[in-house]
């Protein structure tokens, strides 16, 4: 049996793996292993994850006009639906509330921003906003992290060597199976994200091969052994595959779903609890 220790690594992993190990004593309500995928095309972005739980959303930026907007795609995009207005204001008015953290009990909070217009210009922009909201946001300086209420990494179109070239810095790097081996620091490549549709064939229906299930633990368990947590996109809204992932340890599991896998993860949560 996994120990929930091996759910993360002692390295220095960044705020989002320090809030990631399930602990029943503290806010069982909350599934801390729940990612809001696409979460701006939810009826309340952010604010419908918040009610479900969720400690990790996900934001598509566009860089339109200097401004950074949040859509899927470019002919998406509206003027007031920027990252600030749907993801940052909200959240820095939830820490302050909250006594420095999204949620009361000291977790952090993850949020991916995937950024798909060109790499270099569009970090220089979010950089400068992300400037604006330094007191609640994890940082890194000369190579040491500070983790704070939100965490911040990059997906999608990632300037790597900017990121890695930082003596200050505020986001991470969102990798990829291939960097499994990386060397990188955990505080500059927290986590590894991939496609599941390009790695795994099943989908659900059936038995889960067991050469998958081998190689997703594989995967797991050399990701956390450098300190990064695991998530995979395209992965199907099944309780089978939730299952899956979560007996394979997997940090982040990805979801449109966000009621029924809150209500998945709760469920899970319950049968760790020891007998009274």
């Amino acid at each position: 049996m996994r120990r929930p220790a091996l759910l993360l690594s002692s390295l220095s992993a960044w705020a989002l793996f320090a809030t990631l190990a399930w602990s029943a004593a503290k806010e069982p309500k909350h599934p801390t292993r729940g990612h809001a995928h696409n979460d701006y095309e939810h009826a309340r972005p952010l604010l419908d994850a918040l009610e479900q739980g969720f400690f990790s959303v996900e934001a598509d930026i566009h860089l339109v006009d200097g401004r950074l907007l949040v859509a899927h795609d470019r002919a998406g995009v509206r003027p007031e639906r920027t990252l600030e207005a749907l993801y940052l204001e909200p959240l820095a008015r939830r820490v302050k509330e909250n006594g420095g953290q999204v949620y009361p009990g000291g977790r952090g909070f993850v949020l991916l921003v995937d950024i798909k217009t060109e790499a270099e210009s569009t970090y220089a922009a979010l950089d400068k906003v992300l400037a604006k909201y330094a007191d609640m946001l994890t940082f890194v300086r000369d190579g040491f992290e500070e983790k704070r209420a939100v965490t911040i990494i990059l997906s999608g179109e990632r300037p790597r060597a900017t990121l890695a070239s930082q003596k200050l810095r505020r986001a991470g790097y969102d990798g990829r199976i291939e960097d499994l081996d990386s060397k990188d620091s955990p505080h500059l490549m927290p986590l590894i994200s991939d496609n599941w549709t390009l790695r795994f064939k099943w989908r659900g229906d059936g038995a889960f091969p067991e050469e998958e299930r081998l190689r997703l633990q594989d995967i797991v368990e050399r990701a956390q052994a450098k300190g990064r947590g695991v998530r995979f996109w395209a992965t199907p809204d099944k309780p089978a595959v939730w299952n899956a992932l979560y007996d394979a340890g997997v940090d982040l599991i990805n979801t449109d779903d966000l009621k029924g896998l809150a209500e998945f993860l709760r469920s899970r949560a319950e049968e760790r609890k020891p007998a009274k």
